[in-house]
């Protein structure tokens, strides 16, 4: 199966939307993916909007708590040091393994130079390893920092963790996806995807989180929220 990159777009051809891409990435997976791998993954989705988790999330309003992580050189990484240069836009994804999640960071990096013309930055927090980000980083030339929260221990902060099912996990061990040494534990806990939006005092601004990984907020929706925060 080929994902399709959004910067594949032939020359004078308009680049897909982020909802767009996303879209041919389930027509790909409903054509090549085994239709009990599907139903499983559309259980899990299922059950985790049922538990009601996405009302849980941290929400507008709240101080976000502060945090420091390396990136994907090893470096690392304080909330406090980016929050001090100007807002703050937080992806939490699953992995690199996860074509939704990487079709959402490709869409983020097309409009970097939009976000700091706004007056923020723009990271990504994923419970993958420091190799892991550092192999994503330089397969999808990402141009800002991709932070490793081992065992997840800040996105549980933002009320973003659930652990695998045993449905799932089988799923994912049979596709080789090994979360256990792509994560570097044996949790198998995974954050539901989500984009925040931090002000320079911390506090939450903008919070979209859902329990469906296909489905994730346009960059313009993004950047258009920046643009209204700054007036």
């Amino acid at each position: 199966m080929k994902w399709r990159g959004l910067e594949e777009s032939k020359p004078g051809q308009q680049a897909a939307t982020l909802r767009e891409e996303l879209e041919e990435r389930k027509a790909l997976a409903a054509q090549y993916v085994p239709a009990d791998v599907q139903q499983v993954s559309r259980q899990t989705v299922e059950q985790l909007a049922a538990s009601g988790m996405a009302g849980r999330i941290l929400a507008v309003g709240a101080a976000a708590p502060s945090f420091q992580l390396p990136d994907q050189d090893g470096k690392v990484v304080s909330s406090q040091e980016l929050l001090s240069r100007g807002r703050l836009v937080i992806c939490f994804i699953r992995g690199r393994w996860c074509p939704f999640c990487v079709a959402q960071l490709e869409a983020m990096n097309s409009v970097l130079s939009q976000i700091e013309k706004a007056g923020a930055g723009l990271i990504a927090i994923s419970p993958q390893t420091i190799k892991q980000s550092f192999f994503m980083r330089d397969q999808h030339h990402f141009r800002f920092p991709l932070l490793s929260d081992a065992g997840n221990q800040v996105a549980r902060q933002f009320g973003l963790v659930y652990r695998v099912p045993d449905e799932q996990k089988q799923v994912y061990s049979r596709t080789f996806v090994n979360l256990p040494f792509l994560n570097g534990d044996a949790n198998w806990e995974l954050p539901i995807p989500a984009t925040y939006i931090l002000e320079r005092d911390g506090r939450v601004v903008y919070a979209s989180a859902d329990p469906d990984y296909t489905r994730r907020p346009e960059p313009e929706q993004v950047i258009g929220l920046l643009d209204q925060f700054a007036t």
